[in-house]
């Protein structure tokens, strides 16, 4: 017969790997509130790129941690610099990452504005849609180089993104040959072995089974991935559909299944490759 102590221990023990298990970003819903909860210090800043006047605006939260952490910038859905994003910048924090998410819109909205100054969700997707590659890749270097220069940092850097971001963040891995790791959640891959040469970054996808669209870009850059020698490993969770980690209500429980399965690989592969 086992003793109340190693009763409790056994208890305790499995309370904390569910906790572990349920430590996932929030849904959508649950974002603002989420934010509004966490004991973490997250700020905005300004960061400045280049010889540019239009600084971008960014969301940084830091980890509760001793030592120095790896800087992992969070690449909006096409949705913009949302609740959502933001929550998730924190849930990387939360991880033992300094996260960044950077508003791809700093300067394109109303009075120079970002996502926010825009009317509507609607002229915030257009606005999203006209990036230029061209546009995202500096945002996206000049954020990794403040964020790699914080006394905070430990000089490594990564990126994680999703749908549109998703995209981005594989397209990053190629212009960005210092990235550490790259994250892709349901965003379409490139399969131009020329570009693809380019990457030294493993490269981490997470896709939903039941997001065709997407789904159907894997395969050629798999298959590219593989001849050039280049490390993309990636999983498709069943039944999931796009978009699973933000609307983890979805699809009778196999998003919440593909969330917590995806962010567990995630964490794990960041911190595999951000030592």
């Amino acid at each position: 017969m086992k003793t109340p102590f190693i009763l409790a221990a056994i208890l305790l023990t499995a309370n904390q790997l569910t906790f572990a298990a349920d430590s996932i970003p929030p849904s959508e819903a649950g974002a603002k509130d989420a934010l509004n909860k966490s004991p973490r210090h997250g700020e905005w800043v300004d960061v400045k790129m280049g010889d540019s006047k239009t600084p971008i605006r960014c969301y940084v939260v830091y980890p509760e941690v001793k030592e120095k952490a790896p800087v992992v910038i969070v690449i909006q859905e096409i949705f913009g610099l949302s609740d959502w994003i933001r929550a998730v910048a924190d849930q990387l924090a939360a991880d033992g990452f300094i996260a960044i998410a950077p508003d791809f819109l700093s300067g394109k909205g109303k009075d120079g504005g970002g996502t926010d100054s825009f009317a509507s969700a609607d002229d915030v997707r257009a606005a999203v849609r006209e990036l230029k590659l061209e546009e995202v890749i500096p945002v996206l270097n000049a954020v990794r180089e403040y964020g790699i220069k914080l006394p905070a940092a430990n000089g490594k850097s990564a990126c994680v993104g999703f749908c549109w971001g998703g995209a981005m963040s594989f397209n990053y891995a190629i212009a960005q040959p210092d990235l550490n790791a790259a994250v892709v959640y349901y965003g379409s891959n490139p399969a131009d072995a020329d570009a693809l040469a380019k990457i030294k970054a493993p490269v981490l996808g997470c896709y939903g089974s039941d997001d065709a669209r997407v789904n159907a870009t894997i395969e050629p850059c798999a298959e590219q991935m593989k001849k050039l020698g280049k490390s993309y490993t990636y999983k498709l969770y069943e039944g999931a559909g796009h978009g699973f980690v933000r609307q983890q209500d979805g699809r009778d429980g196999a998003n919440l299944k593909a969330a917590q399965e995806a962010w567990r690989t995630t964490v794990k592969f960041l911190k595999d490759n951000t030592k």
